[in-house]
């Protein structure tokens, strides 16, 4: 995801919103679990004492994805009913409307990277994924041979990336880019005051769905003698 995010960055997600029926959109940044064979192993854990720290705490609460998952960021290209293509040097084109993508894709890089494809309908509850920087990215393009057609499904989205929370003087949020809003792709963003209350609320509802999650596992497994 360079230059969007560099390495060590660590972000603070949105794990909420989705939980009230919320989809994500184009253009959004997302974390989701890996959906099937795009990872052929845990990545390794960066960072000094501090860094490391602050996100096991934040991972704990469920405003950071936790370290011990399996997770990947990229960015939305396409949803669900969608078409998306892109070939030679692109644009990558949605529902044949060419993107500009100069702002968020990596200095040198072509749209396409070096990995044209499509045209691909995007089936229903599902999304289409690309990192900013194409030529470094084993996004929807490089999966197309597995079960969904390199697409991931919605329920494996963790939450919408919307802060870079470390180091601090990387402070900044991750909007969606004008290209999205410009063409008619994106839906009307989030106001300040409902992100914020996802945010504020990510805590307590995230330990009490791991609270109900243990009781459902300890109902499940029966009396022990």
């Amino acid at each position: 995801m360079q230059n969007t995010l560099q390495r060590g960055d660590r972000v603070l997600v949105d794990k909420l919103t989705p939980w009230f029926g919320s989809e994500p959109e184009r253009g959004e940044v997302v974390v989701f679990h890996d959906p099937g064979g795009w990872l052929t192993a845990a990545p390794e854990p960066e960072g000094n004492a501090v860094s490391t720290a602050f996100r096991n705490v934040l991972g704990f609460v469920g405003l950071m994805p936790s370290s011990e998952d399996q997770d990947l960021i990229k960015r939305v290209i396409a949803i669900g009913g969608d078409t998306v293509e892109c070939s030679g040097t692109g644009p990558v084109r949605v529902n044949g409307k060419a993107l500009d993508e100069k702002a968020y894709v990596f200095p040198g890089n072509t749209p396409c990277g070096d990995k044209p494809f499509g045209p691909v309908k995007i089936p229903a509850d599902r999304i289409w994924v690309m990192g900013d920087h194409r030529q470094d990215s084993m996004d929807s393009r490089y999966h197309q041979d597995l079960p969904g057609g390199g697409t991931v499904p919605v329920d494996e989205v963790v939450g919408r990336a919307v802060v870079i929370a470390w180091p601090v003087d990387r402070w900044t949020t991750l909007s969606v880019p004008d290209t999205f809003e410009a063409n008619g792709l994106a839906a009307p963003l989030v106001g300040a005051a409902p992100a914020a209350l996802g945010l504020a609320g990510a805590v307590p509802l995230v330990l009490w769905r791991r609270r109900k999650d243990r009781v459902k596992a300890r109902e499940e497994d029966g009396p022990r003698g």
